[in-house]
């Protein structure tokens, strides 16, 4: 376990992402390597970070957002909702309004497009070519490890009960990828893992589930962020556990 402080996120991210990998980052190396965390928050904040560490020019690729109001709503929703309060909008399942990325960074598809050419929910792929409308990557799992493919713009949408509206966003279905939540990294095996866990796991099956993903006791480091409410000894209780 690293101890918490004001450095220990860096020394985690050090750990799985090491100065050779930045600097020359590949396909093989990039799939053995994660950090998972229980929010999608805290992935979206370690990507950025571990993004920004990277060398090469970014390409910031702007959504298309777009809403349809709900049987029975009534005003005009267009006033209500201007496009630039639908660029702040976030939802699970949907990639951020500006995506930016570069070449030779990792990233996870986040919706099925062709499932015979390997292109499902949870991919993971390195980006080769960043174009104007499309975006060229290489698979790194699942079955058709080192095919190239060419990943659109697509629609995707939301609903949610509680909004007077169904939110559309055409955008690549595209997340970065050297962080992802602990449940996108069922299935995987890494070489090297690092579990971030900022707030408490929601139960220890889920801290079984990243524990799992390393090879070796070696390939693994934890940072455990101890608050008031969940004391360092409820993770030593749970990894007693597990």
């Amino acid at each position: 376990m690293i101890p918490p402080g004001d450095n220990a996120i860096k020394e985690l991210t050090r750990f799985i992402y090491d100065s050779p990998t930045l600097e020359n980052p590949t396909a093989q190396s990039l799939s053995e390597k994660a950090i998972v965390c229980p929010q999608n928050d805290t992935v979206d904040e370690i990507n950025t970070m571990v993004l920004g560490m990277t060398s090469g020019n970014s390409k910031t690729y702007l959504s298309t957002d777009s809403i349809n109001p709900r049987a029975g709503c009534h005003g005009d929703i267009d006033l209500l909702y201007p496009t630039e309060y639908l660029a702040m909008l976030n939802f699970n399942g949907l990639p951020p309004h500006e995506l930016e990325l570069k070449v030779n960074v990792p990233v996870i598809l986040i919706r099925n497009i062709n499932q015979t050419s390997g292109l499902c929910n949870g991919t993971r792929m390195i980006v080769t070519q960043l174009l104007s409308r499309v975006i060229e990557a290489q698979i790194m799992t699942g079955t058709a490890i080192g095919r190239r493919v060419y990943i659109p713009r697509i629609t995707l949408t939301h609903v949610d009960e509680q909004l007077p509206f169904t939110f559309k966003r055409k955008q690549f279905p595209l997340k970065l990828c050297y962080a992802m939540t602990i449940n996108k990294s069922q299935g995987q095996s890494l070489n090297k893992i690092g579990i971030y866990l900022p707030e408490p796991v929601f139960g220890h099956g889920q801290l079984y589930v990243a524990l799992s993903r390393a090879t070796s006791p070696q390939s693994l480091k934890i940072l455990f962020v101890p608050n008031a409410n969940a004391p360092l000894k409820e993770i030593d209780d749970a990894l007693a556990n597990n």
